[in-house]
């Protein structure tokens, strides 16, 4: 398999496409990826089998592209960067909206990870990019929370070291889908609020409904249903736990 450094911006701009098309864990066709990227269908076709050959996507003709676990890997770590970015450009150098999306395309490809976590840490670990409030991925070094990471400030990356599992925010999560909470996302408060709700590392959640239009998310938690607000919810993490094996095994089920 290809390492993730060998990887062409074309061919990361591809996964980036799939990670945003596959949230909602269907398989995507190819026409999707031709339309959002604007390039013509055999040409997308050519770059998926290249993808699937070097084990980052699963390709179907009849049924479409789903990333595979190092895919999702890669794809979610570059659409993290591309949503850093685009909050430094609009927050810090007061870029317009309409202006940052091309500009950290440009930049998301040669961000380092040690620059990634010092411009988290900069602008205060932020959940969601400026021009449409989508998700930023959660980052993959091994912290459990934003305040351990701020403990560990002058450690570099590879002081740090990587996280094993992929993580999924409970709000990407399916009605019925179980998992392991492993990251929670902001300031003390925010760990102690749900810590008070029984939300802690470890614990293990049930989704039983998510609620449309940013609505609120209800699970089960310690024997507890609880509604959590999207606010709230979007920055709990969890190691999604399939049902056939008795651990997760780490693979985000996109179809």
């Amino acid at each position: 398999m290809s390492s993730e450094k060998s990887l062409s911006e074309n061919a990361e701009e591809y996964l980036e496409v799939l990670y945003k098309l596959s949230l909602k864990k269907r398989p995507v066709k190819t026409t999707k990826i031709s339309n959002m990227l604007n390039i013509s269908p055999a040409s997308v076709t050519q770059m998926i089998k290249k993808l699937e050959k070097d084990g980052y996507v699963h390709y179907s003709p009849y049924k479409g592209v789903t990333l595979t676990e190092e895919g999702y890997k890669i794809a979610s770590n570059i659409t993290r960067k591309h949503r850093l970015l685009e909050r430094f450009l609009h927050d810090v150098l007061k870029i317009k909206k309409e202006k940052v999306h091309d500009q950290a395309c440009e930049m998301e490809h040669v961000l380092s990870d040690d620059a990634e976590r010092a411009l988290c840490q900069l602008l205060e670990n932020p959940d969601e990019c400026p021009d449409d409030e989508e998700l930023i991925p959660v980052c993959d070094f091994q912290f459990k929370t934003c305040e351990e990471c701020r403990m560990r400030r002058q450690e570099e990356v590879n002081e740090v070291g990587k996280r094993d599992k992929n993580l999924v925010s409970i709000t990407d999560m399916k009605k019925k889908e179980k998992g392991k909470v492993s990251f929670i996302r902001g300031d003390y408060k925010v760990i102690r609020r749900l810590m008070d709700m029984g939300i802690t590392m470890g614990a293990e959640i049930s989704i039983l409904e998510v609620a449309p239009f940013k609505g609120p998310v209800e699970l089960l938690v310690r024997g507890s249903n609880l509604a959590l607000g999207r606010n709230i919810a979007k920055n709990v993490f969890v190691e999604i736990i399939h049902e056939n094996t008795p651990e997760s095994k780490g693979a985000i089920a996109h179809g």
